[in-house]
């Protein structure tokens, strides 16, 4: 395998009734809402706890609490951020201080997944979980 060009692996992030239409990834249908999925970390959004290229495994029933990392649908797309509880509500906060927070309103609604370990690419040492 060539380094540079990603590999288009569907995923699933949803059950089909709640996930919006994905055009050209009509093969995430046949997995099962509760299997665990993969990520890559793509950006800097959520430096220096992650990395672009680390693979992030996520539980799409885990359970969401104040301080997770969570794969959430806000702002009409699907979103990498730490869930937190402020005084004037959750929030969908970056770890990188360049980008802003993004208030929603129900985590139970917004949240589509817990992060629950990552890993470096070709490294079997080098993970952490986050559960």
């Amino acid at each position: 395998m060539s380094k540079g060009k990603p590999l288009n692996i569907p995923i699933r992030i949803a059950p089909a009734e709640a996930a919006p239409a994905m055009p050209g990834n009509e093969e995430a249908s046949s997995c099962a809402s509760g299997e665990p999925y993969a990520l890559m970390v793509l950006g800097d959004s959520m430096l220096p706890e992650f990395e672009e290229g680390e693979i992030i495994v996520v539980e799409p029933e885990g359970l969401a609490k104040d301080g997770s990392y969570v794969v959430a649908w806000a702002n009409e797309e699907y979103i990498f951020r730490q869930l937190v509880q402020h005084p004037e509500g959750w929030m969908l906060k970056p770890l990188n201080p360049l980008y802003p927070n993004i208030p929603i309103d129900d985590p139970k609604e917004a949240v589509k997944g817990v992060v629950i370990m990552k890993k470096k690419p070709g490294n079997r040492k080098e993970q952490k979980s986050y559960v």
